[in-house]
């Protein structure tokens, strides 16, 4: 209890200096916490894939589209349970910045996603309108969509003005599961296309494929590849969350750079930590000889400033762990693009483990010289 007390005096007795160092290592360890949940919520979509879905999409590149004629054959291999088309639309709404996914999707498309919760009335309701819509739970609260809105959807892949109609709202299965998405019937977009431009109907973006057991996920695709060899539209099939890490590679570089700044604010603040550390150390370097004096031995001292690192770095590091939940609510509200933005476990053990690194590495060097000063040359020091 001694030794604490001492220590917690030690680290107190420059309060503003401790002050200033704290609020430092507050920041670094918030700011680092909030980078590698960005880091995160990029992968968000590919951590929640399911491993019993497949997508089928064109071999040479997602711009081109594959006949939906496809669609039967592909049910037809063994293990293939479902198959559902999707089309990415890419439709503006109302301006620019509202930038949010929107799928033109065969009437099956959430059977083969049991995690998307609908209701059953609104599901009917959405089957019955062509120019219905299923909206998710993050973009209707984000837009603040109520079942029977109407939503002008500027077309962009393909011109024109749509009109929807909000008849469903879809939930997730929980917190993880990606809402902030739209979905309408494709046959409804087929239909439109068939008459402006015909060349352009009966094709698919994807086909999502649902197999009955994750081992035959190898052979499915395989096979499905196999049967379309050497066609006109040559396929590739691969897991859903292979298809998702496939957009997230786009961005590797930007991922990168983002991990690389969270560590760098950390080796900043580790040498803000250092030079603190070892002022502390230069001031007290007669005291440490007048401990030397009476008897206490250098790992005592060693102990004295290693708790007080210690100490600083508690204080710092765990305001800088609390605010980080709520910092990462704030910037999520704020800035609208991550549809899952929290904190995960992982990222609280890397913030743990940053303030202690800070901590022990900022304090071995004046520990290991307070430790072998002289007691003649320290009872001379004027520092």
């Amino acid at each position: 209890m001694f030794l604490f007390k001492l220590i917690v005096k030690n680290a107190f007795r420059h309060r503003l200096r401790t002050l200033l160092t704290v609020a430092g290592l507050t920041i670094a360890v918030l700011a680092f916490g909030l980078l590698q949940t960005v880091v995160d919520a990029w992968y968000a979509g590919a951590e929640a894939a399911s491993a019993t879905r497949l997508v089928t999409r064109s071999a040479i590149s997602l711009t081109f589209f594959l006949p939906v004629s496809y669609e039967h054959r592909i049910r037809g291999v063994d293990g293939v349970k479902s198959v559902a088309r999707s089309n990415w639309f890419g439709g503006i709404y109302q301006e620019p910045k509202n930038f949010f996914p929107q799928f033109a999707v065969s009437d099956n498309y959430f059977d083969l996603y049991p995690e998307f919760i609908v209701p059953p009335d609104q599901r009917i309701a959405w089957l019955r309108d062509r120019k219905g819509v299923m909206v998710g739970r993050q973009l209707a609260d984000q837009y603040g969509f109520k079942i029977g809105d109407v939503l002008p959807i500027r077309g962009t892949i393909y011109a024109g003005t749509w009109e929807f109609i909000v008849r469903g709202i879809f939930d997730g299965s929980d917190s993880t599961k990606v809402t902030r998405q739209m979905m309408f019937h494709w046959d409804y977009l087929n239909e439109t296309v068939r008459k402006s431009s015909p060349r352009r109907a009966d094709y698919a973006g994807v086909f999502v494929i649902g197999i009955d057991s994750i081992d035959n996920a190898a052979a499915v695709s395989r096979n499905v590849d196999a049967m379309f060899s050497n066609s006109l539209a040559e396929t590739l099939t691969e897991t859903e969350q292979a298809f998702q890490l496939g957009f997230v590679a786009m961005s590797d570089q930007i991922i990168a750079a983002i991990r690389i700044v969270s560590y760098v604010v950390i080796v900043i603040i580790m040498a803000v930590m250092a030079n603190t550390m070892a002022m502390s150390a230069r001031e007290r370097i007669r005291e440490y000889a007048t401990l030397k004096t009476l008897g206490f031995r250098p790992a005592f001292l060693a102990v004295l400033i290693i708790g007080e690192s210690l100490v600083i770095s508690a204080i710092g590091g765990g305001l800088g762990m609390v605010l980080t939940a709520p910092s990462a609510a704030v910037f999520k509200q704020a800035a609208g693009i991550f549809p899952v933005f929290s904190v995960s476990s992982e990222t609280l053990v890397l913030q743990f483990g940053c303030a202690l690194t800070v901590a022990l590495a900022s304090a071995a060097v004046p520990a290991v010289r307070a430790a072998q000063v002289r007691i003649v040359d320290g009872l001379r020091s004027i520092g």
